[in-house]
């Protein structure tokens, strides 16, 4: 019987900027190069697997009632040997996505789940054919969420749109051969002024040049040069402004370059572009695979063994999310407890925390993808493939600056983002969240020098940050610290100057010092290893020598108030005083012919978030009637006017009660972003006043022992946490095992001494 639904269903081509979820299923790691391939909705392109454990195409069906599937099946074919297409022209540093149809071979089977999986590929109409066409030419959603991350906006600048030459003349071949001041001969750079050629910046291993070219600059102030070597016949280059300190685009490159008798159309690329000079250093940075005496270290396959595929200095993340899921807490939570939830959620699974927090934890637990890989069985030492969490990332990173792109970032910032994101989506779930494992208290003790008198103030942490004691030997050798100097530093009193004692009513020296309030049951201790040396960014190479055994933190412990202490008077109420305003925002709205008053009212009302917010403000409250009355003082309002409606709003949209939003916003000076972090941190507080003295629980254990043992831990190599490479080793069953992105091994002699993020698992 034909199918009726070919026709009945209405559909529509994906456009340029749909999301196709066709390489893999949404909800899981399996993809187009299994056997049976995947299943893409025609409706909303949902990618879904057709295992008949998970059969999340079919539960697809069952949420949406989308009906027509297409079952793409990839297999791997030669790669002919044929010429490439010339580069495009383009003002964006960017990674081009590779043509994957010179590489595959596709089997296409379109199918209706409404007539229980059958097959209905006789029965296409031209219509469902031009959505099958719109989804095999459509640009993958990860290779669509990895293009956008990796661009990067090159834009012209003043310098090189008003870029004033020297008379025009042909360079001989013989100037162009190597730099000016030396006898470099690659990373050149031609200052497109006066036709200097100079050897690019000294990198910290040695590298790159002699610092020639950037001295040039220093000396003429010739701001715009272009790197020989980069120039290509369509009229693209690496163009740097020093000036800006910036890459930037020279719409007139042809004629600037034929200024110097440089003719464009006889260029030849023989160099790589800052762009993928970056990305070659990161892969460049390698955790030896290899014993002391040459062996390959041995591969670990299976359940809690699955590697994560490097997407392009992603490292940072892998590294900590084999660490975090190591955590039983973190196990629980992500993949039992939601091992159905793709059964009944209707959000779209690519854009679903939860869906996306399963499937990397089913991706990574599973053991699933975690097997030797049979298409390399001549391999002497068997690999894995692993899993790319692509989706997580981009998911994860959406809206933030930094952690959107495809920049190497650091491991520790990450994981503080990762856990402030996770208690965020957790609120509103009203279950156990996982980051509570590693949240505890910080007690700051203050004791005035002169009167004695102490203050003490209790804070919630979920890590602590330590500096690494640098004893040099030589010029980058240092001399081992043990793990306990570390954490001395961590808690070592420090001296106040000019401390303003509320008691003695005047200017003192106070000590502060730092303890532990509670414990945590997993501790993440963050080694600060990079310091400012003549103000450039170092890595400072110390090891960290561990004891044999438990790490015993008891010392530790901060006691609270002593019978015999007394303490501080609170600090008197500052004198009235104006409040701050963004005066280039006030500027802005009184050129728009509201009063100064008004400005700075409507400023205040917004939490001093911009022109454009408090005049959509004004707009809106003109007839109040207090509209012109004098402004309150900062004093007399507890530091800032009270909370908008809109902030509020802001606010109790997250799940927070009016009461709730009003303290954090009164206690963070309306800011809202400070005030959810409050929240955040505050997790019992109502809001509404109470004249009870019984203290709120704290997060963590004050009950000793406090011992614990290093769990995993998380290292990095390289001269900067913004290049390098990060890996994780992991104790599992017994024995140390390396995660080197998708490679895992055992590891007989763990670098535990070069961390730069440990997990420490109460015992």
């Amino acid at each position: 019987m034909a199918c009726t639904h070919i026709t009945s269903t209405q559909l529509k081509a994906p456009s340029v900027y749909t999301q196709v979820h066709k390489e893999e299923c949404t909800q899981c790691f399996d993809n187009q190069d299994g056997s049976e391939g995947i299943d893409v909705c025609l409706t909303c392109f949902n990618g879904g697997c057709i295992d008949p454990t998970r059969d999340h195409a079919r539960n697809h069906f069952k949420l949406t009632g989308h009906p027509l599937t297409l079952n793409i099946r990839r297999i791997v074919v030669d790669k002919p040997d044929d010429g490439t297409p010339p580069p495009q022209k383009i003002s964006k540093l960017a990674i081009v996505p590779e043509d994957e149809e010179v590489k595959y071979d596709y089997s296409l089977k379109i199918r209706c789940y409404a007539c229980q999986g059958a097959e209905a590929a006789k029965d296409c109409t031209p219509e469902v054919l031009a959505v099958v066409e719109g989804i095999m030419s459509a640009m993958s959603s990860a290779k669509q969420s990895e293009v956008k991350a990796w661009e990067e906006e090159i834009t012209a600048c003043e310098h090189t749109l008003c870029l004033q030459q020297d008379p025009p003349k042909k360079l001989e071949q013989q100037s162009l051969a190597h730099c000016a001041s030396c006898e470099l001969n690659e990373n050149l750079w031609l200052c497109l002024t006066c036709g200097n050629l100079a050897c690019g910046r000294r990198h910290y291993d040695g590298s790159g040049g002699n610092n020639h070219a950037l001295e040039h600059f220093e000396q003429t102030g010739h701001g715009v040069s272009c790197k020989l070597g980069t120039i290509t016949p369509e009229g693209t280059a690496d163009i740097y402004c020093y000036s800006c300190n910036d890459a930037r685009l020279d719409n007139d490159l042809s004629t600037h370059l034929a200024n110097w008798g440089i003719n464009i159309a006889q260029q030849t690329k023989t160099e790589k572009s800052m762009t993928e000079l970056q990305l070659e250093q990161n892969l460049k940075f390698d955790f030896s695979m290899t014993t002391e005496d040459g062996k390959q270290l041995e591969p670990k396959f299976g359940a809690g063994y699955t590697g994560l595929k490097n997407l392009g200095n992603s490292c940072y993340m892998a590294s900590v999310l084999q660490s975090v899921f190591d955590i039983g807490a973190f196990q629980e939570r992500y993949y039992e407890q939601l091992n159905d939830h793709a059964k009944i959620c209707t959000n779209e699974p690519a854009n679903c925390w939860h869906c996306q927090l399963h499937k990397l934890a089913d991706g990574m637990l599973s053991g699933r993808y975690s097997q030797p890989n049979p298409k390399k069985s001549d391999e002497q030492v068997p690999s894995q493939d692993g899993i790319a969490p692509g989706m997580f990332k981009a998911l994860v990173g959406k809206g933030h600056e930094e952690f959107s792109t495809m920049r190497q970032q650091d491991a520790y910032e990450f994981f503080q983002y990762l856990t402030k994101t996770i208690t965020q989506k957790e609120h509103a779930t009203k279950t156990a969240d996982p980051t509570s494992q590693f949240e505890f208290t910080i007690e700051q003790r203050l004791q005035c020098g002169k009167c004695k008198k102490v203050r003490y103030q209790t804070d919630n942490a979920n890590s602590v940050s330590v500096s690494v004691p640098a004893k040099q030997l030589g010029e980058d050798a240092y001399e081992p610290v043990d793990f306990y100097e570390c954490m001395d530093t961590f808690v070592a009193e420090e001296l106040v100057e000019g401390y303003n004692c509320p008691s003695c009513n005047e200017k003192t020296t106070a000590h502060k010092s730092t303890k532990f309030g509670t414990f945590p049951k997993v501790l993440v201790v963050h080694a600060r290893r990079f310091a400012f040396i003549d103000w450039v960014p170092r890595k400072l190479n110390v090891e960290i020598k561990f004891p044999e055994g438990e790490l015993k933190f008891d010392k530790y412990l901060g006691s609270g108030q002593q019978p015999d202490e007394e303490l501080l008077p609170e600090d008197a109420p500052p004198a009235a005083a104006e409040p701050q305003f963004d005066e280039t925002a006030v500027e802005q709205l009184m050129a728009m012919g509201f009063p100064e008053n008004r400005c700075k009212r409507a400023l205040l009302n917004t939490g001093n978030n911009g022109a454009e917010i408090a005049m959509n403000w004004l707009f809106e409250h003109m007839e109040d009637p207090g509209i012109d009355d004098p402004l309150p003082s900062q004093a007399a309002s507890g530091g800032a006017s009270g909370p908008s409606e809109e902030q509020i709003g802001i606010l109790c949209e997250m799940g927070f009660t009016p009461l709730q939003a009003k303290k954090a916003l009164k206690e963070t000076s309306n800011d809202p972003q400070r005030a959810l972090d409050w929240l955040f941190s505050h997790p019992d507080e109502t809001g509404e006043e109470s004249d009870e003295t019984t203290p709120k629980e704290s997060p963590g254990d004050a009950n000793p022992p406090f011992n614990y043992i290093v769990k995993s831990f998380v290292s990095h190599k390289g001269t900067s946490v913004h290049c390098g490479h990060y890996v994780a080793h992991v104790f599992k069953e017994g024995q140390w095992v390396l995660f080197n992105d998708n490679k895992v091994a055992v590891s007989p002699k763990p670098p535990m001494g070069e961390a730069y993020l440990y997990f420490l698992q109460r015992a």
